[in-house]
């Protein structure tokens, strides 16, 4: 984290408003404002300094959360990031999620939690510290486990569509690890939470930032062991075993839930 520096060099300017990124759509594609200063953009660093969170293929990058009054360019408006896969590079959107996730640390780090004082940016590190009790609060990650369960004498996939999810909508089933539980450990109490089934051979899959706002997902694959579906109606409105070639409607390719359901189509 350093301070903003009125330079002459081209940069990236990720800026928010409300969790909504600034971004120039043209035909099928979209783009970051990419300018050597926001006056370029006729736009006023005044409102809220910019933040420089490192280079992306050795340009500097900045973000900055613009208020609600901040007159932008007609060509240009404010965009879910989510709905942004497919439009922008797809790095470059990796790097707009961590300055998303920077700049909700941001917003919600003003002040420490344990003395009340007003935060200062910590130019050493990635942190803001407190210059009263010197407590240094770090980026949050919230660590999540997200796991595929296959059936491999039905050669079936556990999905379940879940109470926040829209209807005809399946995934496979993950959850936050709590604290004291290793990632393994958090898979099997969320399995048996969730639908009630007990599993073996957990394996690690890989891993996705998921930066809405800070997570990390760590997918795993599992296979069923044994138990009959009993769905926790809090968390799951249906869960349900599906082959290959009757899918419901699944996630989109920019997460790691498809990747794991996509790895299922391709081995089973």
């Amino acid at each position: 984290m350093k301070p903003f520096r009125n330079e002459t060099i081209p940069s990236y300017w990720f800026i928010f408003r409300e969790n909504l990124l600034l971004v120039e759509l043209l035909n099928d594609s979209a783009s970051i404002p990419f300018n050597s200063n926001l006056s370029e953009l006729n736009m006023s660093l005044e409102l809220k300094q910019p933040i420089y969170f490192g280079t992306f293929d050795n340009i500097p990058c900045y973000f900055f959360e613009a208020s609600n009054d901040l007159d932008i360019p007609k060509k240009m408006s404010f965009q879910s990031i989510r709905n942004l896969y497919g439009l922008l590079n797809e790095d470059l959107l990796w790097v707009a999620g961590r300055a998303f996730q920077l700049s909700v640390w941001d917003k919600n780090s003003q002040y420490c939690g344990r003395c009340g004082t007003p935060t200062e940016i910590n130019f050493d590190e990635r942190a803001k510290k407190c210059p009263e009790c010197s407590f240094l609060v770090f980026p949050r990650i919230s660590p999540a486990i997200i796991v595929g369960i296959i059936d491999q004498k039905k050669k079936k996939i556990l999905l379940a569509n879940g109470t926040r999810f829209p209807a005809r909508f399946y995934s496979v089933l993950a959850g936050f690890v709590e604290p004291g539980e290793t990632l393994e450990e958090c898979v099997r109490r969320e399995i048996l939470e969730e639908v009630g089934i007990e599993v073996k051979n957990i394996r690690y899959f890989g891993s996705q930032s998921w930066p809405f706002p800070d997570s990390l997902m760590i997918g795993f694959l599992a296979d069923y062991a044994n138990g009959q579906i009993t769905i926790n109606p809090i968390e799951i409105n249906d869960a349900n075993w599906f082959t290959a070639d009757d899918l419901p409607q699944i996630p989109g390719e920019i997460s790691i839930a498809r990747k794991i359901i996509d790895w299922f189509l391709q081995n089973y």
